[in-house]
């Protein structure tokens, strides 16, 4: 295995491998149906990139790797196929990939998995310990969402829980943020399965491995009665854990609070990034780097420094004091959290939602219907399909009216267009000191500069 090829290189799970093995000596390429930051930071490593898919690129001795996402049918597979090469799906290489290192740590869970692997690698960034990551987000700061070091002792994944691969991996130190229903077009059972894939993951570790729980989740909580380990590690802000955040305190866009462990204060942390979810974001990464053998009073200052992830309460625009904050929440939960973060500003604060998918929407309709309450107003955009049919019940016409039935407030429109026709539409309607949040995980995110552009002019 020494000729690799990425079919969708640029995507941010497959370019994360890729830029990974580069660094571990291995001959890249690979191909996408279009240019990225990703595709053009490989390049600059040495790979080759198609900018095409066709069978063409595809030669002798070639170890191919794919995602779920790609479909039988593609001319790339097929030729990989017609000259019996190996072909591994990308958990299978991530799975290669972590069985170099001595400390493997996966990061999991429905929502929270982007900051809480990137918040680590940050950490460990900064101390000089040569963490090699690979995470579903980019770092702002560094600008990339993979790293390698030779010699490097830790290998710090996010694990994706969507298409079941999840329990492929055996990571030495587990973190489970939150299970909850998603995914519906695999688990087909709804938590049940969720439940069945995450106990297969932790029955596959070794004995001497640690999960770490955020045992204020119902899910997790439930998740415990099923699974017997001794090395079971607990956090929460609500519960009697392992390690507890207490004297919470928000002000504007910074959080403070203190860590105990069994009691025992830790440390006092700054956060710059709001609301309640990344306080127990930043525990579960305090649980992990306080179980590696760190001190955690030493590292204080660089969850201080630490701005969040590409798209997870990211400051994309602020114009004429207007703030405008872009997020891919598109579960229910991760909405909630989101908005809950700026409940306490004293703002008006907007949304700008995109649902994702038909199945999403129509699967968790009536929570979605109750995911906006801490907000003043609302705008709602087409589905955004990601390969799905149009649904003639469930769509965001039909959302916005029952949400207009049910609900006193925010103040809900519903905006039909592409993304710069939705921006021209609203940028007029923003008011001085709004804070305004574009959440979904399909092109909504276009929409912040956009409306940056519009109103600076």
């Amino acid at each position: 295995m020494k000729d690799i090829y990425f079919i969708a290189i640029g995507g941010v799970g497959q370019s994360a491998l890729a830029k990974i093995l580069i660094g571990m000596g291995y001959n890249v390429s690979g191909s996408d149906i279009q240019e990225s930051k990703y595709t053009k930071m490989l390049e600059k490593m040495g790979a080759k990139i198609n900018i095409e898919q066709n069978a063409e690129n595809i030669k002798e001795n070639m170890t191919i790797v794919v995602s779920s996402a790609i479909k039988e049918d593609n001319p790339e597979l097929m030729k990989a196929r017609e000259l019996n090469l190996k072909i591994m799906h990308r958990s299978d290489c991530l799975k290669f990939i972590s069985e170099q290192y001595d400390s493997f740590i996966g990061l999991a869970g429905t929502h929270g998995k982007t900051t809480t692997s990137g918040m680590l690698s940050y950490v460990l960034e900064k101390i000089n310990a040569n963490p090699t990551y690979a995470i579903g987000g980019f770092l702002p700061e560094y600008n990339i969402n993979a790293n390698v070091y030779k010699n490097s002792k830790y290998f710090i994944a996010e694990l994706d829980e969507s298409d079941g691969t999840i329990q492929k991996y055996k990571p030495d130190y587990f973190l489970i943020n939150n299970l909850e229903e998603d995914h519906l077009d695999h688990y087909k059972n709804g938590i049940k399965d969720i439940f069945e894939t995450f106990k297969k993951t932790v029955s596959n570790m070794s004995d001497n491995s640690k999960i770490f729980v955020n045992i204020d989740n119902i899910g997790n909580r439930e998740f415990l009665k099923l699974i017997e380990n001794k090395n079971i590690i607990t956090y929460s802000i609500q519960n009697s854990a392992s390690y507890i955040a207490k004297n919470i305190v928000f002000k504007d866009f910074e959080t403070k609070f203190d860590v105990f462990k069994e009691d025992k204060l830790l440390s006092e942390i700054k956060l710059i990034i709001p609301g309640m979810h990344n306080v127990c974001n930043a525990l579960g990464v305090i649980s992990i780097l306080d179980n590696l053998g760190f001190k955690i009073e030493d590292l204080k200052h660089h969850f201080e420094t630490f701005s969040g992830m590409g798209r997870r309460f990211q400051l994309v625009a602020d114009v004429k004091g207007i703030r405008i904050i872009d997020d891919y929440a598109h579960h229910p939960s991760e909405i909630k959290s989101t908005l809950s973060a700026i409940k306490n500003i004293n703002r008006r604060k907007v949304a700008i939602f995109q649902p994702h998918r038909y199945t999403r929407l129509k699967a968790l309709w009536n929570e979605f219907l109750g995911s906006f309450n801490d907000i003043d107003k609302l705008y709602v955009l087409d589905v955004f399909n990601a390969g799905d049919k149009f649904d003639e019940r469930y769509n965001s016409k039909n959302f916005t009216d029952e949400f207009k039935k049910i609900n006193k407030k925010p103040e809900i429109e519903y905006i039909k267009g592409n993304m710069q026709e939705v921006s021209e539409e609203i940028a007029p309607e923003l008011m001085q000191n709004d804070v305004v949040l574009t959440l979904g995980a399909g092109d909504v995110t276009k929409i912040g500069g956009m409306i940056n552009d519009l109103l600076a002019k």
